[in-house]
C-alpha cells in the first residue's frame, strides 16, 4: 500500500485551473522531487496534500485512508508535516519553544509525557544543528537557521510524510550541503519526503524520483537524470531542448 495516493486531483480558483487531474503514488520511505517553472502548481500540490487547500475534485489517500475532506490539523496528527517557502517562526519565542510547540501539537507528542517531548525536541535540534541556539529568540536567527527551525518544527510533529517547499532557496552552496546532510539523516529514519526545489543539483542528489510539472499537470516522472535531460522538461524549465546535465543521483 502506498503511503500517499492522489487520484485525478484538480484545483481551480474560479476559472483558473492550477492543478489538473494529477495522479501520484508514493511508497513509504521514498523521496520524490518536484520540478517545474514558477506557476507550475507545485506549491498548490503540497497545499492539497497537507490539507491547507481543499481539492476541487479527485481523491487524496494517506496510508490507504481517504483524507480528501480531512482538515490540515488532523492530517498533521496523522503524520503529514510541511515547511513553507518563507519561514514562519514565532519570533518572540525561543528556538526550543518553537520546536516544543510542534512536538506538543503533532502526532504522538500530544500523548507523551512532557519529559519525553523535551528529549525529542533536543534530538531534533541536534539533528538540524540548532542545539546551541536553543535558548535564542527565533526572531534573531539568520536565514539558514530560520530554515533549519522551519524544518525542526515540522520534524517535531513526528511525521511519516514530510513536505519540503523550496527549503534550500536563498542559501549559499556551503549551507545547501549542510542541509543535504540533514535531509539524508531524515531519510535514514524512514521518513517519506516530497521536496519542491529550484536548486536542481541539490534535489537530484537527494531523491529517488522526480516529477516535472507545468500548468498544473504532470509532464513526466522517473529517475532524476532521465527527467532533467528529457526534451519535455528542458523545454519548459530552460526553454531549450539540448542541455546535457550530469548530476549525481541519490543512492542508498
Amino acid at each position: 500500500m502506498p503511503i500517499l495516493e492522489l487520484v485525478n486531483v484538480s484545483k481551480a480558483f474560479g476559472s483558473l485551473q492550477v492543478c489538473s487531474k494529477l495522479s501520484l503514488q508514493l511508497e513509504e520511505g521514498a523521496a520524490l522531487g518536484i520540478l517545474g517553472p514558477n506557476g507550475a502548481g507545485k506549491t498548490t500540490l503540497l497545499n492539497l496534500i497537507s490539507g491547507d487547500l481543499r481539492v476541487s475534485s479527485g481523491t487524496v489517500k494517506f496510508r490507504g485512508k481517504d483524507v480528501t475532506s480531512t482538515p490540515a490539523d488532523q492530517r498533521c496528527h496523522m503524520g503529514i508535516a510541511r515547511t513553507f517557502q518563507i519561514p514562519r517562526p514565532f519570533t518572540q519565542m525561543t528556538v526550543f519553544e518553537n520546536v516544543l510547540l510542534g512536538a506538543m501539537f503533532g502526532g504522538e507528542g500530544r500523548k507523551q509525557r512532557e519529559r519525553d517531548n523535551h528529549d525529542m525536541c533536543r534530538a531534533v535540534l541536534q539533528l538540524t544543528g540548532l542545539d546551541k541556539q536553543a535558548n535564542q529568540l527565533a526572531g534573531n536567527l539568520r536565514l539558514l537557521d530560520r530554515k533549519q527551525l522551519e524544518l525542526a518544527r515540522a520534524l517535531a510533529t513526528q511525521p511519516t510524510l514530510l513536505l519540503l517547499d523550496e527549503i534550500a532557496g536563498g542559501l549559499t552552496d556551503h549551507e545547501v550541503l549542510r542541509l543535504l546532510d540533514v535531509i539524508q539523516s531524515i531519510r535514514q529514519q524512514g521518513v517519506t519526503i516530497i521536496w519542491i526545489e529550484h536548486i536542481v543539483h541539490a534535489l537530484v542528489s537527494s531523491v529517488d524520483r522526480i516529477m516535472a510539472m507545468n500548468f498544473g499537470t504532470k509532464i513526466a516522472e522517473g529517475k532524476p537524470n532521465e527527467i532533467i535531460n528529457s526534451p519535455e522538461f528542458q523545454q519548459i524549465y530552460f526553454g531549450v531542448e539540448s542541455v546535457q546535465l550530469n548530476v549525481a543521483e541519490h543512492s542508498e
